[in-house]
């Protein structure tokens, strides 16, 4: 589903020029869940704004789903982005100002689905996180494990076949950080959906089915689940 090749990313700054990734290549098959591991600076959070559109390489291809992603113009990126891809990040993203059903909906409400499918589609979708409820709450009524559940709630909205993770469980306690690390297994093992995470705990990386390590830019192992990596 996610295919890399030499894939370079170069960042420009007043000091001169960082190189975020170097000639990365990586293939990620349809319905896997995918670890990403690595030091601070090591490529992990570019590696993941690349595959979701987010940004452009320097150099090298990014497909996914058959999407030449390095080709496309910004605008079909942005559908891209709204249409096949959920993203879930640390701090949660919500809009404090707007209701959790509000957060939910935002990406249904922008591609003017009829309000009658959006309340249903937001109430299944809740029902699906265990936040039934708390449609009319808001981010600041919640716990930090329930905002990162109104995230994932949102960012299946438009059913999108890839989830995107960075460092989901960061600002989490254990308890509630491994509930979302089930939530996620539940979505790729159930809804045969590709999760792709970032993530420092080791812990966390083991609920995936293959871990890949980067270090300076590049992939340095890759190793399913329950096997030593190097």
């Amino acid at each position: 589903m996610i295919k890399l090749e030499k894939v370079t990313k170069i960042f420009a700054l007043e000091a001169g020029s960082y190189t975020a990734l170097q000639e990365t290549d990586l293939h990620i098959r349809k319905g896997e869940f995918i670890a990403i591991m690595g030091p601070s600076g090591s490529g992990k959070s570019t590696l993941l704004q690349l595959i979701g559109g987010l940004d452009l390489p320097t150099a090298g291809s990014i497909t996914v789903g058959g999407i030449r992603l390095d080709e496309l113009s910004e605008k079909e990126r942005t559908l891209f982005r709204r249409t096949m891809v959920g993203f879930v990040f640390q701090n949660y993203q919500l809009l404090p100002m707007m209701t959790v059903a509000e957060n939910v909906a935002l990406s249904l409400a922008a591609g003017k689905t009829p309000k009658a499918q959006i309340d249903s589609t937001v109430e299944q979708l809740l029902r699906q996180v265990n936040l039934e409820g708390k449609a009319a709450n808001f981010p600041s009524q919640l716990s930090g494990g329930q905002q990162q559940r109104v995230a994932i709630a949102r960012a299946l909205a438009m059913k999108p076949g890839l989830i995107l993770a960075d460092e989901p469980t960061g600002n989490l306690d254990r308890k509630n950080g491994q509930d979302i690390l089930h939530l996620l297994s539940r979505l790729n093992k159930e809804d045969h959906m590709t999760v792709v995470m970032v993530t420092h705990d080791r812990h966390a990386a083991e609920t995936a089915d293959r871990i890949i390590v980067l270090r300076d830019g590049a992939v340095v192992d890759s190793a399913a689940k329950g096997v030593e990596l190097h």
